[in-house]
């Protein structure tokens, strides 16, 4: 599993990073507090609060292409 920070600004933002993380065969989850949820769901992007920092975790070991494509997102 890879873990990085993430953050998500503008409804623009959460669509264009739902599409990329669509296109995964893995798993990949959104952590912000105590709540987990499929960063693949639209729906339970927009329950989070966007103004604070995510992590994500990729239940992947193999995910550099997916990273590449994320990291206008990545927290550095």
């Amino acid at each position: 599993m890879t873990t990085t920070k993430i953050c998500i600004n503008t409804i623009n933002d959460v669509k264009n990073f739902v599409n990329i993380v669509t296109k995964c065969d893995y798993d990949v989850d959104i952590i912000s507090g105590r709540y987990a949820i499929d960063a693949k769901s639209i729906m339970g992007i927009f329950s989070l609060d966007l103004s604070k920092e995510l992590t994500l975790n990729i239940h992947s070991d193999d995910c550099s292409a997916f990273m590449d494509e994320i990291k206008s997102y990545i927290v550095k």
